[in-house]
């Protein structure tokens, strides 16, 4: 997908398509759009926007504090849009535009508070060697009937036989065909994204589903992942219904995840967890013993709601563990089966309410903490991983304790 870059091309792209306005936008910790409106005509001139430097830190409910980690005074932060994520918002009721824009100090240093700097350092650090990761997101969600009120219960919509969905249909194509004029309208809105979608399910859960996208560059793929979830908001609310990635949404159904697939190529291509011969690389394990090491200490990445840890339910195919097994749905860390250049690990911890930058970003960070420090990993588990301990923290307090004693790499490994 070409996107306008130049002053020139982005004003004939917003000419063409009558664009008024441009949504200047980046996730802040939650992985919720924050942001501007700018005027098209100020943003096809390079006018630089600023926005206050702990607004990439709001949280869910909107609030902040002013702790230690922030200057006293608030500074501004400059806004500097991608050019490769500017296109049309199709949510949009007028013809508007959207791009994802980094927070920059005003010294040009990326701002250490949002969640896109994150994931920029940690991949800077797998650049310095030679690294470049490679990542594919499955994301799951519910579609509710609409809710007005917070205290009541989410409830499945009416479907076309006029009755809500009820049991279990997972991968039921007559399920997935339910709710077509918001599908119709959201695969749209994909394409005119530049989303990357390979399949769709119906997922466990009623009116569950899940849509992967296609593997690629860390940071492009997070974006992705970033306006997947703000663009199935917005439509669904167009036809009435909640676009809802809580990790346990309905009591009693299937939690919803967001699945990581990651490998890691060298500069010339080629899979470092495979050797020449086809078989696993050293690597392959050490990424693997990494992610088991500090994926349990990074678990506010992973799940960072109080509701995200009543998903970790033994029996359930979302984990308990960081074990990891070859095509074992049951332990946290899964290896599929594969072609050699396609030798990757899937981490199945995190929720669908996890931060796509900050879920990724912690994956490679623990993998290549593995890599440099050449942890092993353990044996793969070839039984039901639910038999196993659990290991995962069971509450976001446990979590946040967890995370306080977390290890820091040396300042050698980058």
């Amino acid at each position: 997908m070409t996107h306008p870059h130049s002053p020139e091309q982005i004003s004939a792209f917003f000419t063409q398509h009558g664009v008024r306005d441009v949504e200047c936008i980046f996730a802040d910790i939650s992985g919720y759009p924050r942001g501007k409106l700018m005027p098209a005509s100020s943003f096809a001139a390079g006018g630089e926007l600023r926005i206050c430097q702990a607004i990439p830190m709001q949280a869910v409910t909107g609030e902040y504090s002013y702790n230690p980690v922030f200057p006293d005074s608030d500074p501004d932060v400059r806004m500097v849009p991608d050019y490769t994520t500017l296109t049309l918002a199709p949510w949009a009721s007028v013809p508007r535009a959207v791009a994802v824009h980094d927070c920059l100090e005003l010294n040009g240093e990326l701002c250490q508070f949002a969640p896109r700097s994150t994931l920029k350092r940690v991949l800077a650090d797998y650049a310095a060697l030679g690294w470049h990761p490679v990542v594919a997101p499955e994301i799951e969600f519910y579609l509710t009937a609409a809710n007005i009120d917070p205290a009541l219960v989410l409830v499945p919509p009416a479907v076309r036989g006029g009755r809500a969905e009820v049991g279990s249909s997972a991968f039921s194509l007559n399920m997935l065909n339910e709710l077509a004029p918001f599908w119709d309208e959201f695969r749209v809105a994909l394409v005119t994204l530049g989303i990357n979608a390979d399949t769709w399910i119906h997922e466990v859960g009623p009116t569950q589903y899940e849509i992967n996208l296609l593997h690629g560059n860390a940071v492009a793929v997070a974006d992705q992942a970033f306006l997947f979830k703000y663009a199935a908001r917005e439509i669904a609310l167009k036809h009435g219904l909640n676009a809802v990635f809580m990790a346990k949404p309905i009591a009693g159904s299937a939690g919803s995840s967001m699945h990581l697939h990651i490998s890691v190529v060298d500069d010339q291509g080629n899979n470092i967890f495979s050797l020449g011969d086809g078989t696993e690389s050293p690597r392959f394990g050490h990424f693997l013993g990494g992610l088991q090491t500090f994926g349990p200490e990074l678990m506010l990445m992973f799940a960072p709601n109080v509701n995200a840890y009543r998903r970790y339910v033994s029996g359930s195919q979302a984990p308990t563990n960081m074990e990891w097994g070859y095509d074992n749905r049951t332990t946290g860390l899964r290896v599929p089966a594969s072609a050699p250049v396609a030798r990757r690990v899937e981490n199945r911890v995190a929720g669908a309410d996890a931060n796509p930058y900050l879920a990724i970003a912690a994956s490679l960070a623990a993998g290549l903490a593995g890599l440099q420090q050449q942890i092993s990993a353990s044996a793969p588990l070839a039984t039901n991983g639910y038999d196993a301990a659990h290991g995962l923290p069971r509450t976001l307090d446990a979590a946040l304790e967890k995370c306080s004693t977390v290890r820091l790499p040396d300042k050698r490994w980058g």
